[in-house]
């Protein structure tokens, strides 16, 4: 008999779920820089980049800040995250399986599950606020908890329904439609920050002849260093820096994206996250922030922040399309993840009916403006929350043999709940928390500390509790 390999035996339209993604399924460079760009480059830009004006950010902190930031954000990317997920070739939630044992894997996949339908819907909360504009039906602002029209939940159903149909195709569908759809959406932004900058000249009669005036202009009028608005924090190039590097935390030091990596030939694909950091991060959140001062600017009671009304401002018609279809990019690839999360908890169900069945919690959740007003914290815990299993898959691919010690602990053993990960990552949560709640440390910087926490508790947890339990050996 002919020996068999793994890609004859899975169709290249698999998601390789339980197995390693086999070479005749890897994909190249461009996917993954269309990927990032367009799931970066999103309609939930237009409400993050008026945070860094609403929380009185000077401009040379919010410039460099996101320079310095988003630079630390790709090198996570290139070295914590690729790396493994180019030599093991297997979705984060197998990996986690194999090294935490099955129980422990089932509440950290639905913990990660419903975080991603929560953060989803959000993006699709967005999109939804465009279709309003287009059809004039009356529409929460950011500050509402419920729906407030038939009209509104039928947008958010139709959005939802087209976002979960594009996930439940799999990756490479993902992929195909962002490269599709990104590269329209970056020019629609970039004017949006020329429109932005030009009405803000005319509007405050400034003479702008060269850069070092346009320096001025931001200076002065659009990132001012100014006291924040009520109900924010001041910003400086700290906040700005880590909020950058920590805000996608979950996907590069959590290793969320092993899950997409893992289809990569090359681990310096990496590099490819940055087509979303100086793209989405950068550009559009500049450009989202000149909007928002603009609209201050006219009106300083005006402190709304609604995605759909404020890119029909700058650019119409068009403004509208490209946030329902940026909404449509950021959600697909989180709803994919989501998907992934929960199939690993019921792996003989339908990965495509997993993500119907996800798409259609998140588009449920998204009718509730209340997730997309509580973005930004619930992005930062989120964050917090997964990324003590990021440390624990790092040491345990790359330190845990070092110290004389076992790696997928679950698997050789056989033991279906690995508690130095569950003490990692649980002490870990609960300490950051603290340091956050006692006011010790803010959301934006805890979770570095708490990095080196959860690794070195991996590390020690283990040596005493891999003494009692030895793996099975053959």
């Amino acid at each position: 008999m002919a020996e068999t390999h793994p890609e004859q035996t899975q169709p290249q339209t698999g998601e390789f779920e339980r197995e390693p993604v086999p070479k005749n399924a890897l994909l190249g460079f461009k996917s993954f820089i269309g990927m990032y760009a367009g799931e970066h480059c999103a309609g939930t830009e237009l409400m993050i980049g008026p945070l860094f004006v609403a929380a009185g950010v000077s401009a040379f902190d919010v410039v460099v800040g996101l320079i310095v930031g988003n630079a630390l954000a790709v090198l996570s990317w290139m070295f914590l995250c690729a790396p493994i997920a180019t030599r093991t070739r297997l979705t984060l939630y197998y990996q986690l399986e194999k090294i935490c044992g099955r129980w422990l894997v089932v509440l950290y996949n639905l913990a990660n599950g419903v975080m991603f339908c929560f953060l989803a819907g959000a993006m699709i909360t967005v999109s939804a606020t465009a279709v309003g504009v287009w059809f004039n039906f009356p529409m929460p602002e950011l500050s509402d908890v419920y729906p407030n029209s038939v009209g509104w939940v039928l947008a958010v159903a139709g959005v939802g329904a087209l976002i979960s149909i594009v996930a439940a195709f799999g990756y490479q569908t993902v992929a195909k439609f962002a490269n599709i759809a990104s590269p329209w959406m970056v020019l629609v932004f970039l004017a949006f920050g020329l429109i932005g900058l030009r009405q803000f000249i005319d509007a405050s009669g400034a003479e702008v002849g060269s850069l070092g005036d346009v320096w001025t202009l931001a200076k002065t009028h659009i990132w001012k260093g100014g006291e924040p608005l009520d109900g924010q924090i001041k910003f400086t190039f700290w906040h700005v820096t880590f909020f950058a590097w920590f805000c996608n935390m979950a996907m590069h030091v959590g290793m969320s994206d092993l899950s997409v990596f893992r289809f990569a030939k090359k681990s310096w694909y990496g590099v490819a996250a940055g087509s979303g950091m100086y793209v989405g991060h950068f550009m559009a959140w500049l450009a989202a922030s000149i909007l928002y001062a603009y609209q201050l600017h006219l009106d300083p009671s005006d402190t709304a922040v609604l995605p759909g009304p404020l890119a029909h401002r700058a650019a119409g018609l068009a403004g509208i399309i490209c946030v329902i279809i940026a909404g449509w990019t950021t959600a697909n690839p989180t709803i994919y993840r989501a998907g992934l999360a929960f199939q690993a908890i019921i792996p003989k169900c339908s990965r495509f009916v997993v993500t119907l069945i996800t798409g259609a919690i998140a588009t449920v959740a998204a009718m509730f403006p209340y997730f997309a007003m509580k973005l930004l914290g619930f992005v930062a815990l989120y964050g917090l929350i997964l990324m003590p299993m990021g440390a624990v898959i790092f040491v345990d691919f790359w330190l845990i043999k070092k110290f004389g010690l076992q790696s997928s602990y679950a698997e050789a053993g056989k033991a279906i709940f690995n508690w130095a990960a569950c003490l990692a990552w649980v002490v870990t949560v609960g300490v950051c928390v603290y340091l956050f709640k006692a006011g010790i440390l803010e959301i934006y910087f805890v979770s570095l500390p708490g990095w080196f926490m959860a690794a070195i508790l991996y590390i020690v947890v283990s040596k005493f509790y891999q003494k009692k339990i030895r793996p099975q050996t053959t």
